[in-house]
């Protein structure tokens, strides 16, 4: 389905990243990677579905860096088709003692990276007549968490972020939507689930059990390959009219 396009998926080297830059070149598109984790054991995975795979070390941080990283994407595929912008941090503290550089760093790589990364793509897919953006928020772009201010705050902002993107091409080939994923087993969150177990002396599975009925109803995590799903959805003619959505994948997550 996706034959001939070029997706560039940020912070792809692991975890939802990495499942959704599978799924993408499941469909046929070529896919540039980005992040800090294994790159090669990342490009191999994703050059075993048969595309063109690519890399670009961008500190998502920096818009230098961010720019550098668009036009090499442009120049090595020849076009930029699909952005998903999927990177991200996360840092727990109380607003009060938050450390304002970490609070710094969320704000530019888990939201603004998006408006550059989005602002510099969107000529291109114009110019073209089609071009999807895809914008991995969180189920808290939708609602709160104690201690996650940041966090919080950033994907609040990348869903708006989404829906002003999208009114702005709304009669245009170009669309932008977000994902909102609740827990999600990754890496990082796999260290929380560890943490726990460790401090509440309880087995892994149990610790895994207890941080699902805190918030998630359906009692098992979200995947990357559904989520990746999502997102080629998101790519197909079927969801041409979709635009400046935030569909939460989330086990019931806001529906309670």
């Amino acid at each position: 389905m996706l034959k001939g396009k070029t997706a560039l998926v940020t912070g792809s080297t692991s975890g939802i990243g990495l499942g959704i830059a599978k799924a993408l070149a499941a469909q046929g598109a070529s896919v540039m990677l980005n992040g800090f984790g294994e790159v090669d054991a990342a490009k191999a995975e994703v050059a075993a579905l048969g595309v063109r795979v690519g890399y670009h070390g961008a500190d998502m941080s920096q818009p230098g860096e961010i720019a550098e990283m668009i036009s090499a994407c442009q120049a090595e595929f020849g076009a930029l088709d699909i952005l998903v912008n999927n990177a991200g941090i996360q840092y727990v503290a109380p607003v009060d003692e938050f450390p304002v550089e970490r609070w710094d760093a969320i704000i530019a790589i888990n939201l603004s990276s998006a408006f550059h990364t989005s602002r510099l793509a969107l000529p291109g897919m114009k110019a073209r007549g089609w071009g999807r953006i895809i914008n991995v928020a969180s189920v808290h772009g939708l609602v709160a968490s104690a201690n996650k201010s940041a966090y919080v705050a950033a994907k609040h902002g990348i869903i708006g972020l989404t829906k002003t993107t999208a009114l702005e091409t709304a009669t245009t080939g170009v669309t932008a939507n977000a994902i909102c994923p609740g827990w999600v087993l990754t890496p990082l969150v796999q260290k929380q689930v560890d943490a726990r177990a460790a401090a509440e002396g309880v087995s892994n599975e149990e610790a895994k059990r207890r941080l699902l009925a805190e918030k998630e109803p359906s009692l098992q995590f979200t995947t990357p390959e559904e989520l990746g799903a999502m997102a080629v959805f998101m790519c197909s003619p079927a969801a041409n009219n979709l635009r400046g959505a935030a569909i939460n994948m989330d086990g019931g997550w806001v529906a309670q």
